[in-house]
Parts: C-alpha cells; structure tokens; sequence
C-alpha cells in the first residue's frame, strides 16, 4: 500500500467512526460560520448530512456551494487529539432513488423514528465532496499532520456510505 493510500485509509478509518462534522461556511458579507452535523461518509469520503433549507449554513451553500469541515475524536489530554480538517464542494443530492436509500441510512445511524419525520421531509440532503485534507494525530507526537489533495469530484452522487 502506498503512503498516499495508507493516509487515506487513516483519514476514512476516523470518518468511518465519528457521528459529527463541524460545518463551516462565510455568508455574503464575508462572515464565518461554524454548524454541528451528523453526517454519513461514503467509500469515496463523500460526506452526506439533513438540514433545514432555511438554516443559516443552507442559505450560505446555496449562495456559495465551497465549505471546510472538520470531524475530530473528543479528547481529554493534547495526545489524544486527533481528527481532519477538510475543503471542498457541497451540492444538494436531487436524485430521489439515490436520497431516499442515504436517508434511510441516516435515520438508521442516528435512530431518527417517526418522531423526525416531517422534519426530515422539510429538509435537504447535502454531498460534501472534500478535495482536500489535513489529518493531525497527537497520538504520533504533537502536531504530527500530513495533507492530501484530491482531483475535484465531480458533484454526482457516489456510492452509498458504508455501513
């Protein structure tokens, strides 16, 4: 396995495991703004997550479709930091096969019933499409971090996320 494959493999073993991405995106006056999400993560290291079209970080995607993200492990002690920082392409998924089989497995993943229901159908579902990343490890030794970049994905949605 090369480096390059092994780097990836570190960064989709941590979004495999982890629940919760923080979104961030800028609205038009250029102002940053940081949102909590579940997501799913795909083979492709696609991430996928529901919101509100009206919600503050919705109407700045749609305004601009580019985001950062970052997902990282809780820690206690600097050692124990350890997570990626990503940027990218976001679109909304408009195929409706292709949305109700990835909110299906979202609502299975974070056990949404029928509770969620008409929320979830008032929402959007999103495709991050990261086509850069920074991993950093504290585990290895402090600040330890290394960078991919990927070719621009296209914006069609990929495989569904692995279980």
């Amino acid at each position: 396995m090369s480096g390059t494959a092994k780097q990836m493999e570190r960064i989709s073993t941590l979004l495999r495991q982890e629940t919760t991405l923080a979104l961030a995106t800028v609205d038009e006056q250029g102002t940053p703004s940081i949102a909590p999400l579940f997501y799913l993560a795909d083979e492709d290291l696609a991430l996928y997550w529901l919101s509100s079209p009206s919600s503050l970080h919705s109407r700045n995607l749609e305004r601009a479709p580019q985001a950062s993200a970052t997902v990282y492990r809780h820690a206690e002690t600097w050692k124990e930091i350890r997570g990626v920082q990503m940027r990218g392409s976001v679109a909304v998924v408009a195929d409706s096969a292709c949305r109700n089989a990835l909110i299906k497995l979202y609502c299975e993943k974070f056990l949404l019933g029928s509770f969620f229901r008409l929320a979830i159908a008032r929402s959007r579902l999103y495709e991050f499409r990261p086509t850069f990343f920074r991993y950093l490890d504290n585990s290895k030794r402090f600040g330890y971090t290394f960078e991919v970049t990927i070719e621009k994905h296209n914006l069609e949605p990929s495989g569904l996320p692995l279980p």
